[in-house]
């Protein structure tokens, strides 16, 4: 049972390390790459937000 419990916490933590990665390589590009990447992402998330909660 403490295998299950210990699950979540262990993907919490690869996901958090993946992310700081990916963060890390889009600076080390330059800041305008890594400006125009975080905008697109913004721009998408809100893009699919938007789209599928517009329930007509």
């Amino acid at each position: 049972m403490n295998r299950y419990i210990y699950l979540p916490v262990i993907l919490f933590i690869s996901l958090l390390f993946t992310s700081c990665s990916v963060v890390g390589g889009i600076f080390k590009a330059g800041m305008g790459v890594g400006v125009f990447i975080s905008v697109l992402l913004v721009g998408g998330i809100i893009y699919f937000v938007a789209r599928f909660s517009n329930n007509e």
